[in-house]
């Protein structure tokens, strides 16, 4: 199909964040640029709960402050499950390039948080990207199985 829609690798997107406007306002923007989200939550518990749940995951999109811990907990529990982590934080954890495939600093701009995913989406195929956006960081080449 010359003009249909991409088959995108990373389509359904966890949200873990504890500011209301700024989950809102990702919820938004991801949902208009097509992207599934499973579910926005703010405490770790209910993060571990979504990617322990029958619904698959993608992708999650990680605070690290949150109220009833760490997201690096969260982190943990989506790498053993195979899933890709983006930090999207103000202070990123020593352990990050350990535990996710990249590190996108707050505040950011709305087009750097759809190159950021765009970018750990070719690392997962394979690809090496080709720009990255200001305030992100790529960590080692990941894939389901390596996240």
């Amino acid at each position: 199909m010359v003009f249909g829609r991409k088959r995108r690798i990373l389509e359904r997107l966890l949200l873990v964040e504890d500011e209301p406007l700024v989950a809102f306002d990702a919820e938004h923007l991801l949902t208009d640029q097509g992207y599934t989200i499973v579910a926005t939550v703010d405490r770790v518990a209910d993060a571990v709960a979504v990617l322990e749940g029958a619904g698959a995951v993608d992708l999650v999109l990680l605070d690290v402050r949150l109220a009833d811990g760490s997201g690096t907990e969260v982190a943990r529990a989506a790498r053993t499950r195979g899933v890709a982590v983006l930090f999207v934080t103000g202070a990123c954890p020593d352990e990050a390039a350990t535990l996710a495939s990249g590190f996108l600093a707050k505040p950011y701009a709305h087009a750097d948080l759809l190159a950021a995913i765009a970018a750990i989406e070719q690392s997962v195929a394979g690809k090496r990207p080709r720009r990255l956006p200001g305030g992100f960081q790529l960590f080692a080449p990941a894939g389901p199985a390596a996240v």
